[in-house]
């Protein structure tokens, strides 16, 4: 009794921060319609600017109390001032668009201030010290407790009943709930709705700043604490349901008990049991805890799927001029053969996300799961049984295509954000085995060593990858021209009305998703072979992203959009990557620019160029 009783106060104290970081993102989400993948890197800031105050500018301040405390709030308000400079150069520019594109400018954002933080505060850890006055513990049930932990489990429903009373019993507040409500009909009333949205993510950005200071006594500062918890925010927020400040109160304290007992009991399935714990959630209750009806901004107009050239000799020539120039590539050899492999890699992966995206509406978070099935699945019959190249090809796509079959029939039923956070949760359970079950997958240490393709190959495996993307492309444009593309945009234009024409629009849904899947663990086999290892990062977040930042740049409604987004993507990576120690952050400020200027992407922004 003792032990479940100190671990509920574990999972109460982490559950304030949590609550922090959702309640910021709902309110940010409730009055922009923007999901801000950039969240966590605000709270990141909040901590990085409170340690750096306490340890290295002003040290004399962490032997206050006062001092600590105000260092805190002073970490805070420079997330918020962050925050009001990137709804003024960014997010206003996103207001009323597709809710994907705004998801990708963000991504980009956190991209940015990442480098920023990492130039400005060094790539090192901060131990800050502890908060004085509250370095002990107490003893409780015969145990000892922080004492400091007890002040964080206090916080939380304070700040609960501060939004509260901020949102019921001011002006400011009642404004705020009802541009969530409906933001036009506000402006016909003569609300100018501009200060509302900067005034949501300034307050949104100092309770994500706030959190982050508040975790400094408890674990150092670093450069990682955006990507660490905010999957974690988005989980509680979609459980919750969103736009509800008392949903994600509550879900932060389910969420919180499940990560302390998880940590405690099964520490190596704490992962597993937080997105176990959502998905149950969402199939009993599918808008979350105490969600509501949002309209989660605006969504993306019908498009008419480009197939590049009008003419068949003029695709056609595209299709041989490109073959030629890749085989080009190959024969060089060494360097330019290995980087155009990844590239063509990377096209394969997009494709199978853009299938779903493009023609179905189908977003995925979560899509490195069947990527990293594909390699762990050819690796480990390559490592185990000697399978060949060929044999190992098709064991990743039938592990991939296997998981599919069975989550497809729970994703298709599901749409938007709530679909997507659910693929993300299948990713990140993916990982979670990926890096636990060290007995199979070798955890962190990966499986190395692979043999699939030997050096007297690598010209012929080359050459196969080169035909494998460029078939993907052809199967793309001819889904895209067949019976089943058809249904598939009328359904993503039109769904009410396809339901009630009587199409089988759940299983529509559920074959593209499963085909999506099975490329996807194509273009994770052939990684696993070009590569010769597989690592638990294949499955995490930025695989992901990776695949949706190459459809999105290129041109999510352009054929060959995937392979604009996968060249410049690896290029950027390549050769930038040697010469230019923050190109991530200078790719993210391409990606906000490309998202603002051409949603439509790279191939967009042409077309629309060459217009008369």
């Amino acid at each position: 009794m003792t032990f479940v009783a100190i671990q509920f106060l574990n999972g109460l104290s982490y559950a304030t921060t949590l609550f922090l970081m959702a309640a910021g993102l709902t309110l940010i989400f409730g009055v922009t319609r923007i999901v801000n993948f950039a969240h966590g890197s605000f709270f990141m800031l909040g901590a990085l600017f409170a340690a750096h105050w306490v340890t290295h500018w002003f040290p004399s301040w962490g032997e206050s109390a006062l001092l600590y405390a105000l260092a805190m709030l002073l970490g805070a308000a420079c997330a918020a001032v962050a925050g009001a400079l990137a709804e003024w150069l960014l997010l206003r520019r996103l207001y009323g668009g597709p809710e994907l594109y705004q998801l990708v400018a963000t991504f980009g954002l956190s991209l940015a201030l990442s480098d920023a933080m990492r130039w400005a505060f060094g790539p090192e850890e901060v131990f800050a010290p502890r908060f004085p006055g509250l370095k002990g513990s107490v003893q409780l049930w015969g145990e000892y407790f922080p004492q400091y932990q007890l002040l964080t489990i206090a916080l939380g429903p304070l700040v609960w009943l501060g939004l509260h009373l901020l949102l019921q019993r001011t002006r400011f507040g009642q404004r705020l709930r009802a541009a969530t409500q409906d933001r036009s009909m506000l402006a016909a009333l003569g609300v100018d709705p501009k200060p509302l949205m900067l005034g949501a993510v300034v307050l949104g950005c100092l309770l994500a700043g706030l959190g982050g200071a508040l975790q400094l006594p408890r674990e150092p500062a670093n450069l990682q604490m955006d990507v660490n918890v905010i999957v974690e925010t988005f989980v509680v927020v979609v459980t919750g349901g969103l736009g509800s400040i008392a949903g994600a109160f509550f879900a932060a304290l389910l969420i919180g008990l499940v990560h302390a007992l998880g940590l405690s009991l099964f520490p190596q399935a704490t992962l597993v049991l937080v997105f176990l714990t959502m998905s149950v959630v969402l199939a009993l209750r599918p808008r979350g805890l105490l969600g509501q009806h949002v309209d989660a901004g605006a969504q993306e107009a019908a498009q008419k799927f480009g197939l590049g050239p009008r003419t068949p000799l003029a695709s056609t020539s595209v299709f041989l001029l490109l073959a030629l120039a890749l085989c080009a590539l190959g024969w060089l050899g060494g360097y330019w053969q290995s980087l155009a492999t990844d590239g063509l890699i990377l096209l394969i992966f997009g494709i199978s996300l853009q299938a779903m995206m493009a023609l179905g509406g189908l977003v995925s978070f979560g899509h490195a799961a069947f990527f990293a099935l594909g390699a762990y699945g050819a690796a480990l019959a390559h490592s185990h049984w000697g399978v060949a190249l060929p044999g190992a090809l098709l064991a990743g796509v039938v592990l991939a295509t296997a998981l599919a079959a069975v989550f497809g029939a729970v994703v298709v039923r599901s749409g938007g954000v709530y679909l997507a956070m659910l693929s993300l949760a299948l990713a990140q359970v993916v990982w979670a085995i990926a890096s636990q079950w060290v007995g199979l997958s070798g955890g962190d240490n990966g499986i190395m060593g692979l043999n699939l393709v030997s050096d007297a190959q690598r010209s012929a495996f080359y050459f196969g990858v080169v035909a494998l993307a460029l078939v993907s492309v052809w199967a793309l444009a001819r889904l895209s021209r067949s019976s089943l593309g058809a249904a598939l945009q009328a359904l993503r234009d039109a769904p009410l009305r396809c339901a009630a024409s009587g199409l089988p629009v759940n299983r529509i849904k559920y074959r593209i998703f499963v085909q999506s899947a099975a490329l996807a663990g194509l273009a994770g086999g052939l990684f696993a072979a070009h590569k010769g290892a597989v690592f638990p990062s294949v499955a995490g977040v930025s695989t992901s992203l990776d695949a949706l930042l190459v459809v999105l740049l290129g041109g999510m409604h352009q054929l060959w959009g995937a392979a604009a987004g996968a060249a410049v993507l690896v290029w950027a990576g390549a050769e930038l990557g040697r010469s230019f120690d923050y190109w991530r952050g200078a790719l993210g400020l391409f990606v906000m620019l490309i998202m603002v200027v051409s949603p439509s992407g790279l191939l967009g922004l042409l077309r629309r160029e060459q217009r008369p």
